[in-house]
């Protein structure tokens, strides 16, 4: 084996002699039980972001760091919380000394696996609070004590407003991917939690975010204690090792050269970007129907689901994950050979995060865009962004491969339809509400127009309130008009809607007109049948 390659066994992850600096954790003022956890993750020497922030965060001051995704931050954050919370002098040992802020789900949950590698030997009690988890568990176990909360806003601010979260004791607070916050529309949400927090002056606080925009910096000056900026090639817009293409494509040939390039890369694990939910899904089945190991992962999919695909994607079990940019910030794979922009991002700097999925840790990778005529308008806010010139591939004819997959099933209907509001909807016209009239009674006309069919003659139950008719009664419905201008039939044939169907059906058709008066004459003998209000129609009558 020759001395060249020696030398590329030493660093496998760092194949860039500089990636890594020659600052090694063991040289820093780290405890020993933290400095175990470090070497059994097969951390020995710090990235650039390291070795820069963890001097000025182990001494205890604010810093506000600039770094794209797979540089390394989260290990520096992360050490310096449990390095930190040794040195504190806690009142409430239950009360949670240390706060982790992240924009995703997913992103939480991988900083909460990070962190559980490195407490192999601190024994911290670290507690993920996130949506689309058990809601009671996750509240009784901060009730019974934590040491450190990583979480996204929306439940811990909803715990906090319930007093199951107790802020008093927080000591340490790290706000990761502060950038990504702001466009998911957390900037209320922040500005509310910190708040609550203890006064920035009697705790630590740090900031990472890709890009320090000037929402990101208001919210610096404002909640942190004069922080250390440190940036990291701020220059540098995009990882190095990634090789960039941009392919010209129309919306109708995508898919076919998708699967065309499919065919001719040399991929182990790819991630495609979608800009929309319902893209994802057809996507995902598309390619399954060409027979690749493909899955969809959005936002609506539950989180068990989304956990389990995660997990099958970081063992290899699923080779092609397909998602929106609400789980660019959350994937963390270092084996991720190929990104692919199906869609072009309609943000600038959601085009930096979704690449940087590829090329961690110093390994190279590959960025593929597809720019057909819906999207290629984000096309010069990106190169603008970058300082250059996507390099563009105009594909061959024969780069093209033709869907195997043919037309995606209608979905079927649920049984049960519901309406705008997620309510079931009504089965069979729905009626409208007669008009309340003060002192009529809702269902005059109605109850007028049925009848009763038992002695042929309107029934009682037609009168304002459930009190017997008023004096006049007979002259208003010999007219068809009631008191108030409501109408009970007036046609040409004005007894015709007084008779019952079932003994309209029965009557001869050279029925005399007169028969039909009857009721009222025989309603005169039983006055105090009449006084008593007839119970109301039941709905089969309706």
């Amino acid at each position: 084996m020759t001395a060249e390659a020696d030398s590329h066994e030493e660093k496998p992850r760092a194949p860039k002699p500089d990636f890594l600096t020659p600052t090694r954790f063991d040289q820093l003022d780290i405890p020993p039980q933290l400095q175990a956890g470090l070497e059994s993750a097969g951390y020995s020497r710090c990235t650039p972001i390291q070795a820069q922030v963890l001097p000025v965060s182990l001494a205890g001051r604010d810093v506000a760091g600039q770094a794209q995704t797979g540089t390394g931050k989260t290990a520096a954050f992360l050490v310096t919380v449990m390095t930190r919370m040794m040195t504190f002098e806690r009142k409430h040992p239950d009360l949670p000394a240390a706060l982790v802020v992240a924009p995703t789900r997913e992103l939480a949950l991988q900083i909460h696996e990070d962190a559980e590698m490195l407490n192999r030997e601190t024994g911290y009690r670290i507690l993920s609070v996130v949506g689309g988890m058990e809601y009671r568990e996750q509240a009784e176990t901060l009730k019974k004590g934590v040491d450190i909360v990583i979480c996204t806003p929306g439940r811990i601010i909803d715990y906090l407003k319930q007093g199951v979260f107790q802020p008093k004791e927080i000591r340490i607070v790290v706000i990761d991917e502060a950038d990504r916050l702001f466009d998911l529309g957390f900037t209320q949400d922040m500005r509310y939690l910190l708040r609550k927090l203890p006064h920035y002056e009697k705790r630590q606080s740090m900031l990472f975010s890709a890009t320090l925009s000037y929402r990101v910096m208001e919210l610096t000056y404002e909640y942190m204690n004069q922080p250390e900026f440190i940036a990291i090639t701020p220059d540098m817009k995009t990882v190095e090792g990634i090789q960039q293409s941009l392919f010209h494509v129309g919306k109708e040939s995508k898919l076919s050269l998708l699967l065309g390039l499919l065919a001719r890369e040399a991929w182990e694990r790819v991630l495609i970007f979608v800009n929309t939910k319902s893209g994802v899904e057809w996507l995902a089945w598309k390619l399954q129907g060409n027979g690749l190991p493909a899955e969809g992962i959005t936002g609506d999919i539950h989180q068990r689901k989304r956990l389990r695909l995660m997990e099958e994607f970081r063992d290899g079990r699923i080779k092609i994950l397909v998602a929106t940019d609400v789980a660019s910030r959350g994937i963390h794979v270092e084996d991720i050979t190929h990104v692919i922009n199906y869609d072009l991002p309609q943000d600038p700097e959601n085009y930096v995060h979704r690449i940087g999925r590829t090329a961690r840790a110093g390994k190279t990778g590959v960025a593929l865009s597809l720019a057909c005529e819906d999207y290629v308008l984000h096309l010069e806010p990106i190169e603008q962004m970058l300082g250059n010139a996507i390099p563009v591939v105009w594909p061959e004819d024969d780069w093209f491969v033709k869907d195997q997959a043919g037309p995606r099933p209608a979905r079927k209907r649920p049984r049960e339809k519901r309406d705008g509001r997620g309510r079931p909807a009504a089965r069979g016209p729905r009626r409208a509400a007669p008009r309340k009239i003060k002192n009529g009674g809702p269902a005059v006309e109605a109850e007028a127009a049925k009848g009763d069919p038992a002695e042929g003659r309107t029934p009682a139950a037609a009168r304002s309130n459930g009190r017997p008719m008023r004096k006049g009664r007979r002259e208003m419905e010999a007219t068809g008009v009631f008191k108030f201008g409501l109408t009970i039939a007036k046609t040409d044939a004005p007894a015709a809607a007084e008779t019952p169907p079932e003994e309209a059906a029965a009557e001869p058709k050279d029925a005399k007109p007169a028969k039909k008066h009857r009721p009222r004459r025989r309603r005169r003998k039983k006055s105090a049948a009449a006084a008593t209000p007839a119970p109301e129609p039941q709905a089969e009558a309706e």
